[in-house]
């Protein structure tokens, strides 16, 4: 039996779609990714495997004529972990949707601002020579601002919400502001 190279080639190419998806921003172009890559990476275990032979377990077979079974148990190991964290990133876009009304991740504001910073070890930076707008949380001259700013939002926010239970799924719908 010669071996052919469209397996390789199908391999490959759900590896390469997997991973592009996975570098998207979409939550669900992120799983469809991932299951991609169990998808490439099962059919890699099976390649693997060898060529198909007789069950093992029957034992009626000589050892040369019978099959690995470390790969099938493999990919079964690999088809349970799949959709295990497929469920979590279902649960993980479930719970985004209901909180802000999409899958898509913004960019964080606060990733911009610590790419902006100079390369420096964190070991050699003074929190007391960083402005103040690029102190670490907790720092003493921030607490007191943190904890009037907090106690404004709490204040703010049980009285939008008074006699909304405190589960977020009971939340309503957000609201968009009329310009």
């Amino acid at each position: 039996m010669t071996p052919t190279v469209v397996l390789p080639v199908i391999i490959g190419g759900l590896y390469a779609a997997g991973v592009y998806l996975l570098l998207d921003r979409s939550l669900t172009r992120v799983l469809l990714g991932f299951l991609l890559l169990g998808n490439a990476t099962n059919l890699l275990l099976l390649s693997a495997g060898g060529p198909a032979g007789l069950a093992p377990i029957l034992g009626y077979a000589e050892p040369e004529e019978m099959s690995d079974p470390l790969p099938q148990a493999l990919i079964l190991t690999a088809i349970v972990i799949t959709f295990g964290i497929a469920a979590f990133v279902l649960a993980l876009i479930y719970r985004s949707w209901r909180l802000v009304r999409q899958e898509v991740i913004e960019v964080d504001e606060e990733d911009r601002r610590v790419a902006r910073r100079s390369d420096t070890d964190a070991d050699d930076i003074d929190p007391d020579d960083l402005a103040p707008e690029d102190r670490p949380a907790m720092h003493a001259d921030t607490l007191a601002a943190d904890r009037e700013r907090d106690a404004g939002a709490e204040r703010g926010l049980a009285r939008q919400f008074s006699g909304v239970a405190s589960d977020d799924v009971d939340l309503p719908a957000t609201r968009r502001r009329k310009r």
